[in-house]
């Protein structure tokens, strides 16, 4: 079933195997493994900037365009806002998009996503032009904020672990990924 949607894709294919059970060499595609990491309950920091949940189209584009630029996803260029994130993403149950401040402008982003007693962080981007000033970090310590009484899981590249870690985070599991062309 897998092989057939990603054959029929209209477009690059990326697919999370989280049991490493799936084979999908045989479409051509790439794999690479990533820890999901895991965060028990409890407290955090203030962050060091302004980070504020999403509640209006510029800030939801700004968040867009924070990610797409700290992921390098060209696929999103030129850049259409709402591809990525559509409005309507803000009226989802559970689903909140942050962003981080810093000189006036988004600096870093991420979505996290609540639902059975469980949470998880997506997409958390900070663009080349903001890193290694703590956006990360302040993106991060803001958006965990309201979830300090909740289990919390993300999916870790290998540049963002130590500052996962830093934050609580411990690996749990390999994650297997497969992307097309």
């Amino acid at each position: 079933e897998l092989s057939g949607l990603v054959r029929r894709a209209a477009g690059p294919a990326t697919v999370e195997d989280p049991f490493g059970s799936t084979d999908l060499s045989h479409l051509g595609m790439r794999s690479w493994q990533m820890p999901v990491m895991l965060r028990r309950p409890g407290p955090v920091a203030a962050p060091a900037m302004s980070v504020t949940r999403v509640r209006h189209e510029e800030d939801l584009r700004g968040a867009e365009r924070a990610v797409i630029a700290g992921f390098e996803l060209t696929r999103f260029e030129p850049y259409r806002g709402g591809e990525m994130f559509p409005m309507a993403l803000l009226d989802e149950a559970g689903v909140d998009v942050f962003v981080a401040h810093l000189d006036g402008e988004v600096a870093g982003a991420c979505v996290t996503v609540v639902a059975n007693g469980l949470a998880s962080h997506y997409w958390v981007g900070t663009p080349p032009a903001f890193r290694s000033r703590g956006v990360g970090r302040a993106v991060m310590l803001g958006s965990l904020a309201p979830l300090v009484d909740l289990p919390v899981t993300l999916t870790s590249s290998r540049l963002g672990r130590p500052l996962y870690e830093s934050l609580g985070f411990t690996a749990a599991a390999p994650s297997t990924w497969w992307s097309s062309t």
